[in-house]
């Protein structure tokens, strides 16, 4: 079983945040329970699937594990299709995405970065999907948050680079670090200083850390405590309505 859960640790975060403060940021229902549960089987059937196109080797372990969470994923599902049909249209959404990740997959280049940057939009959508589901509709504010959502793990794709796979490549460091300093002043000035705060941590681990040498689980953890700090500035934010662009 083990070898069928993903085995990238920020995809959890971006599963969990982006949903959980869009249904806050909407209107949370009994119904966000199902939903939750199913989005989480489909990520979990989503891994053992592009797997098998993957690697030729443990194939039928990978398909069984595709058709599990499958069908969990569907006894979740469906019964909110009978409430609210239309969130079968966030699905159609991400198929061509989704469609991207096989692409990468089966070019074995899944850490490449136009594919993380795929993986973000997707959760981002999952994200409308929750807010959607509480309102009946895709209010401006629902898109704002997804902005937010996507700015944040898109600087953690950056982040997570220089510390690993481009972590010789100055060029690629001098991004970053213009990315996440642009990022913070500019919510400063759109949303104002507690939006700004949700990004400074991303902001100093980004140019203080890539000098120094940390393993792949002291950067993931360090990953994890940031992901929670943006997680509750932004509850925050939320649920005092600073949202909102004035």
């Amino acid at each position: 079983m083990k070898k069928l859960f993903p085995k990238q640790h920020g995809a959890w975060a971006m599963l969990i945040i982006p949903f959980f403060l869009e249904a806050i940021a909407g209107r949370f229902t009994f119904w966000h329970i199902p939903l939750f549960l199913g989005w989480l089987c489909l990520y979990l059937a989503t891994y053992p699937f592009i797997m098998v196109f993957k690697k030729k080797r443990n194939n039928s372990l990978y398909k069984k594990g595709a058709i599990l969470f499958g069908l969990a994923a569907l006894l979740f599902l469906l019964p909110l299709l009978l409430v609210e049909w239309r969130l079968i249209l966030f699905g159609i959404a991400m198929l061509p995405l989704f469609l991207v990740n096989i692409y990468f997959a089966k070019k074995k280049k899944e850490r490449a970065f136009l594919n993380d940057v795929v993986a973000v939009i997707t959760f981002c959508i999952g994200g409308v999907g929750s807010y959607f589901l509480g309102m009946g509709t895709i209010e401006p504010a629902a898109l704002v948050l997804a902005a937010y959502n996507f700015l944040f793990f898109f600087g953690s794709i950056f982040y997570v680079k220089t510390m690993i796979r481009e972590k010789k490549n100055r060029q690629f460091l001098y991004f970053s670090w213009g990315y996440h300093l642009l990022l913070t002043i500019g919510c400063f000035f759109i949303g104002g200083i507690w939006l700004s705060v949700a990004y400074f941590p991303s902001l100093l681990r980004a140019w203080l850390l890539p000098e120094k040498t940390l393993s792949i689980k002291k950067i993931g953890i360090l990953e994890i405590l940031n992901s929670v700090f943006f997680f509750v500035l932004m509850l925050i934010i939320v649920l005092s309505e600073e949202v909102f662009f004035q």
